[in-house]
């Protein structure tokens, strides 16, 4: 049966509330890389919402610092604005929440490129270059997913390191960004990172369009969603639909295979809740990430007692802690759909609250010992289902 969390944990309101990122929150820098300056790319903002993520200017605002096992940033890019090609030593997905974005990816972008738009999902596998322009008529958004709490840093095509000094904008070894045009001396050549060879860069992983559309894509329009990815979503008021996109989740639909596998660090899932419909209570053992897409959510954590409830807008981001209670409403008049991310490649056992279990089990609901959703009347003892 899934596993459950030993401890409560239960939050403050202060606490519960600095884990809510608003989107007025999201502090842009517009130096964070090494391109920043070069035509083409110098009017792009880059966002770190959690994590140290990859900048590489100390300036660099994050909202909430602290390790979930991934990282969670943005990059806002008018139109015809490029983030050019860079390495990745730990999986990099991007998320497009608008917009339209031309992703190339191999060394001087050569090996393919693909199209995506918003609500696809796509994840480029690590050591390959990769690179986008906004190719839409209007500003986008682009939010991505590193794994690791320590990425390792950044290889940039040695075009790019050479064509940012014309700049004033050096990287040095470890990894901080010097910008001599803000009165910064230029380091010495030996604590500058050396632009790799082309030898080297021939060395890549090299993936063909068609493999990458096959094995690394999570298109919006080929979502599948199950409406018995989650135990509750049999009881009125707990409307729920699940589509997985990258690695195992907290769908217990047992059908429901991610187009995107392989270890990434993390799972990235899709949840819709029906107008006025709830997810929970429930709790897991790993962080969890929602990133709202719509325009009415509300959250609450911890049990009744000490119950908070956090409204959450279009593009706002919670983080909420392992082992604490939490339901999931949507306060709109149409479909929520929120993106789900939680920390590990391994399964998510949710641990659902005891009135949950009965009315679950009193609509013939249950969980088999693999943890997925099964006939209760099926499943072996009379008490089975209530053992979460």
């Amino acid at each position: 049966m899934p596993d459950t969390v030993a401890a409560d944990t239960v939050l403050s309101p202060e606490a519960a509330r600095a884990r809510l990122i608003r989107r007025q929150d999201f502090v842009a820098c517009k130096v964070a890389f090494i391109d920043c300056k070069m035509p083409g790319s110098h009017l792009k903002e880059n966002y770190s919402m959690i994590g140290p993520g990859v900048t590489t200017n100390p300036d660099q605002v994050v909202n909430l610092r602290e390790p979930h096992g991934f990282n969670i940033g943005a990059a806002a890019m008018p139109s015809g604005i490029t983030n050019n090609l860079h390495v990745h030593f730990t999986a990099e997905v991007f998320m497009l929440f608008d917009g339209e974005y031309r992703f190339r990816w191999g060394p001087k972008g050569g090996d393919g490129e693909w199209v995506g738009r918003d609500g696809d999902i796509l994840s480029v596998p690590t050591w390959i270059f990769r690179g986008f322009t906004n190719v839409g008529p209007d500003g986008g958004m682009v939010f991505t997913v590193l794994g690791g709490d320590d990425t390792g840093g950044i290889i940039w095509d040695p075009d790019i390191i050479r064509g940012a000094a014309q700049y004033g904008l050096y990287l040095r070894k470890d990894g901080v960004l010097v910008d001599t045009a803000q009165g910064a001396k230029k380091p010495d050549d030996a604590a500058l990172i050396n632009p790799i060879s082309a030898e080297d860069a021939k060395g890549f992983q090299h993936w063909a369009p068609e493999r990458m559309l096959a094995e690394r894509i999570a298109t919006h329009a080929g979502r599948v969603f199950s409406d018995a990815a989650l135990l509750d979503s049999c009881l009125p008021g707990h409307e729920s639909a699940m589509a997985p996109a990258i690695g195992w989740g907290i769908s217990e639909h047992r059908d429901g295979f991610p187009p995107i596998r392989g270890p990434h660090g993390f799972s990235i899932e899709w949840l819709r809740l029906a107008p006025g419909a709830q997810a929970g209570p429930f709790r897991i053992a790993e962080k969890m990430v929602l990133m709202n897409r719509s325009p009415g959510v509300e959250v609450t954590l911890n049990q009744a007692s000490s119950a908070v409830a956090l409204a959450m807008d279009r593009r706002d981001i919670l983080s909420v802690p392992p082992g604490v209670w939490r339901s999931i409403r949507n306060t709109g008049s149409g479909d929520a759909e929120l993106i789900v991310i939680c920390a590990g490649d391994q399964r998510k056992r949710i641990e659902w609250s005891a009135e949950i279990l009965a009315a679950a089990s009193g609509r013939d609901r249950g969980r088999d010992q693999d943890g997925w959703i099964a006939p209760a009347h099926l499943l072996p003892g009379a008490s089975a289902l209530l053992k979460a």
